[in-house]
């Protein structure tokens, strides 16, 4: 005959169990900690006096005023306006095109849009700004190698944004297509009058990321080099770390950049809550 084993322990379901919430707050305490832990030690290891002297240096910021205001960040914002009102109009067209009955257009917008959204935006600009000239016998864009910049964000943030407009065209629903189509509307009225200003007030949020996205993108653009007049915020950094022999000019740029840029993503978080609340 077989032995029976012998049964375990049996649980003392009377002992008192840590209740989730209370774990949970200890989880939060504990992540508070560290975290005040790591800034202390940050704080007792950082040279305070090196990192004033050599980012924060009152005299050099004051040197750079009005200058980074009238010139390098007024520059930024025209090249980014441009760039994306150009990119904007190119988008529409290649989005329409990529939903076009006809698929010679299909293909078209489709290979256009596949190849910009493959390459990084720096190659774009060195394409556009350095190997064209060499190309088509010495022609530049007009506007020199600012104007070079400026179509270079224009091709690729038109294939990013052409994608997004398309997306919001599909979102409306078909039955507005249908009722417009049934009173008699042609195609092409229907698409202009009814289903593109919807789409459009769909896109707002994430078109005005791409533009939080395509300002941050005029920085590279300073790769072309820039006469003293054109230049934009991060040519203007660059130039004057150069000439101080200190960094402080490139955080005046970080934080103008962070005044211009931060306002924006918190419109879009705000419309984006807005258009949830709608829904």
């Amino acid at each position: 005959m077989s032995a029976i084993a012998a049964p375990g322990p049996v649980p003392d379901e009377r002992r008192p169990r840590m209740r989730r919430t209370t774990r949970a707050r200890l989880v939060r305490l504990a992540l508070y900690a560290l975290f005040v832990g790591v800034v202390v030690v940050v704080g007792l290891l950082a040279d305070w006096q090196a990192i004033k002297s050599n980012y924060f240096d009152a005299d050099v910021w004051r040197e750079l005023f009005p200058e980074i205001i009238t010139t390098a960040a007024r520059h930024t914002v025209l090249y980014t306006v441009y760039s994306f009102v150009l990119a904007f109009a190119l988008a529409i067209v290649l989005a329409l095109m990529k939903l076009a009955p006809v698929a010679p257009y299909r293909w078209l917008a489709t290979g256009y849009i596949e190849f910009f959204r493959g390459l990084p935006a720096l190659v774009v600009i060195f394409g556009v700004g350095l190997t064209i000239p060499l190309a088509f016998s010495g022609w530049r864009p007009p506007g020199g190698n600012a104007g070079a910049g400026v179509l270079a964000l224009t091709l690729v943030y038109g294939a990013y944004m052409a994608e997004t407009i398309r997306a919001g065209i599909l979102a409306v629903p078909k039955g507005q297509y249908e009722a417009a189509r049934s009173l008699g509307m042609s195609s092409y009225r229907t698409m202009v009058s009814i289903t593109l200003p919807q789409a459009l007030k769909i896109v707002i949020p994430p078109l005005t990321n791409e533009f939080v996205a395509l300002l941050k993108d005029t920085s590279l653009i300073q790769v072309l080099g820039f006469a003293a007049a054109e230049r934009e915020l991060t040519s203007f950094a660059s130039d004057n770390i150069v000439a101080y022999a200190n960094a402080s000019p490139l955080m005046a740029v970080a934080v103008l950049y962070l005044i211009i840029t931060l306002p924006l993503t918190r419109l879009v978080a705000w419309m984006e809550r807005r258009g949830q609340r709608a829904r």
